[in-house]
C-alpha cells in the first residue's frame, strides 16, 4: 500500500483527504491518504521520519509551508520562488524533496473557467501580500503578464514582493485599490478578507471593465461578496475551490503514479463537504 498524508497545525479543516481518497477509489489504487496534526516544534522530527512511518510523501499546510521548504534537500523552481512548499516526497536516494503547486492550481483553474482571461494583454490587480499572493504573482508572471498592480493593507509587504518579483509588479496603496482596477482584465483576491469568520473585502468594482474576470481564492463561503458583486454586474467570477482541486493533482501523480482528473463529481463532493461539519 502506498501512503501519503497532509500535515498542519491545526489540520481538522483540511479537505485534502476527501480529494485524494476520491481519486484512490476512482482509480482503484491500493493506497491511503490521511491528515496528521503536527505541532511546529515537532515538524523536523516528523519530516525526518516520513520513510520510517511508511509515507511516500506529504502535503503541507499552515503553518508549516516555509519550514518544510527549509527542511528539504531539494526544491523545485516554484517552491523556491514562492518561498514555501505544499508537497513533499522522498526520491530514490531517500532525499526529502519539495514543490509548490499553488500557482499551477490557480492558473489551471483560471484557464479552465475563463480561457480568454489574457485577452488584450490588460493589467491585472492582485490584492494581498502573504504566501497566497506570492504564489499568484509567480503564476501570473509565468504567463507572461507585463503589468501587475499589487495592493496590500501593509504596503511594506507589497514593496518587498515587488522587489523580489521585478519591475512588472507595481505597488498600489491600499486606499487606491478601487481605482487601480481601471483597465484591468483580471482582479485576484489573495487575502483572507471575505472568508467565513473574517471581515468582508471592501472593494468597489465600478472602475473594473465589465468583461474582466474576478477571482477569489476564498472558498468558504464558496460565493463571497466579491464574487456575488462581480456576477451582479455581468463579470465572470472564479471561486477558490478550483485552485484547491487542481493544486492537488501533481502531488497525487508523484505519490501514486497516476495523473488524476478534476471532475464535476469531485467538485460536487467537495462543495457538499463545505456545508457539513
Amino acid at each position: 500500500m502506498i501512503r501519503a498524508c497532509v500535515i498542519g497545525w491545526p489540520i481538522e479543516h483540511s479537505r485534502s483527504p476527501l480529494i485524494h481518497t476520491y481519486w484512490l477509489r476512482l482509480y482503484e489504487i491500493d493506497g491511503s491518504y490521511e491528515k496528521i496534526a503536527v505541532r511546529p516544534v515537532d515538524l523536523p522530527k516528523f519530516l525526518g521520519s516520513l520513510h520510517a512511518r511508511g509515507f511516500a510523501g506529504a502535503n503541507v499546510t499552515l503553518p508549516h509551508k516555509e519550514e518544510a521548504l527549509r527542511a528539504a534537500e531539494f526544491a523545485d523552481e516554484a517552491a523556491n520562488a514562492i518561498g514555501a512548499a505544499n508537497a513533499l516526497w522522498l526520491d530514490r536516494d531517500g532525499r526529502l524533496c519539495a514543490s509548490n503547486s499553488d500557482a499551477f492550481g490557480f492558473i489551471t483553474n483560471l484557464i479552465t473557467e475563463a480561457p480568454d482571461w489574457k485577452r488584450g494583454g490588460r493589467p491585472v490587480t492582485v490584492l494581498g501580500g502573504g504566501g497566497a499572493a506570492r504564489a499568484i504573482l509567480y503564476g501570473l508572471l509565468g504567463e507572461g503578464l507585463t503589468e501587475i498592480r499589487l495592493a496590500n493593507r501593509t504596503r511594506d509587504r507589497a514593496e518587498q514582493l515587488a522587489q523580489e518579483f521585478g519591475s512588472r509588479v507595481d505597488v498600489v496603496d491600499w486606499e487606491l485599490r478601487h481605482v487601480a482596477l481601471a483597465g484591468c482584465g483580471l482582479i485576484v483576491n489573495a487575502t483572507s478578507l471575505g472568508m467565513t469568520g473574517r471581515p468582508a473585502l471592501d472593494l468597489d468594482l465600478t472602475e473594473l471593465p465589465v468583461d474582466a474576470v474576478v477571482a477569489d481564492l476564498v472558498y468558504h463561503p464558496l460565493e463571497t461578496q466579491l464574487l456575488a458583486a462581480a456576477r451582479a454586474r455581468g463579470s465572470r467570477a472564479v471561486d477558490g475551490l478550483g485552485m484547491l482541486l487542481y493544486q492537488a493533482v501533481p502531488g497525487f501523480e508523484c505519490w501514486f503514479g497516476i495523473r488524476p482528473e478534476v471532475t464535476p463529481e469531485l467538485r460536487a463532493e467537495l462543495v457538499a463537504s463545505l456545508h457539513g461539519p
